[in-house]
């Protein structure tokens, strides 16, 4: 039985062993699923025992994305653009890293929750891994503007960079959230909410009659940001939960050559977890 894997920090209530097995069910697919918890500076060894222990495949969370990106020999290109790894796949004793964040949340938007992210003036909060791995996808899917926020805005301005479309991916600074007019998307792409950090504080200026407003977080940890915009009164709230899914179902995929289905694991999951706009 092939062995794959979550390494992540506090992975242990994560729903990724859930969802991968029952994609394996689903398909017929032998196949072990584990979550590792590890910590940034042991995640070289970590991953080391685990092909020594017929580790085939893994998914990489936060804080390891970036991390990740470093230790592989081959990338895709969404991979590359991004300059963060959330799916390893090993190819000939050699780590091959994809990201498939950026596919997850469109399926789940555009599909799932009938979204046309055609031309719509978009905000990305934050900078970091997970952040990278959504913006390319996001002008792939046709935003018009892609404004990119983050505390530390040299990061910002790295990933927009890294985009290479100044005129469609530029960033402004936190402090001018209040001042820089509203948008269709504002998604929310920080860790505020996780590990006791703080939460975040938006203007209500951001927002108009047509915002959606996209937590790449679920759980406890999207409650600030779907709490924000319930306030707002948004008509459209999404939280990470379907961009798990979907994000995992292109992880299998580029595992074994078969997409799974994912509606059913998807309305399973969310009988555990209210609807945002109603949590």
């Amino acid at each position: 039985m092939s062995r794959y894997a979550l390494f992540g920090q506090s992975v242990a209530k994560s729903p990724s062993p859930q969802i991968h097995t029952a994609f394996a069910r689903q398909t017929g697919i032998p196949m072990e699923y584990v979550g590792i918890d590890v910590a940034p500076e042991a995640l070289d060894a970590a991953l080391d025992a685990f092909v020594a222990g017929g580790g085939r495949g893994a998914n990489v969370t936060v804080p390891h994305k970036e991390a990740a990106f470093a230790r592989c020999a081959q990338l895709s290109e969404r991979a590359r653009l991004a300059g963060a790894v959330n799916t390893l796949r090993l190819d000939e004793g050699q780590w091959y890293g994809d990201n498939t964040d950026g596919a997850g949340l469109v399926r789940d938007l555009t599909g799932r929750h009938g979204l046309d992210l055609r031309g719509r003036r978009t905000l990305l909060l934050g900078a970091g891994g997970a952040a990278r791995g959504v913006a390319p996808a996001l002008l792939d899917a046709g935003v018009r503007e892609l404004v990119i926020v983050n505390r530390s805005p040299e990061r910002a301005d790295a990933l927009a960079d890294a985009l290479g479309q100044p005129g469609r991916a530029h960033t402004r600074y936190w402090e001018d959230l209040a001042d820089i007019g509203d948008f269709e998307l504002v998604i929310n792409a920080t860790s505020a909410g996780r590990h006791g950090s703080a939460p975040l504080s938006l203007p209500f200026a951001l927002c108009s009659d047509m915002t959606a407003a996209v937590d790449l977080n679920y759980g406890d940890v999207a409650i600030p940001f779907l709490a924000w915009a319930r306030t707002a009164r948004l008509r459209t709230i999404v939280d990470g939960l379907g961009m798990l899914v979907e994000q995992a179902a292109e992880s299998f995929e580029r595992w074994h050559g078969v997409r799974p289905q994912t509606d059913a694991v998807y309305a399973e999951l969310r009988k555990g977890a209210p609807e945002p706009a109603t949590a």
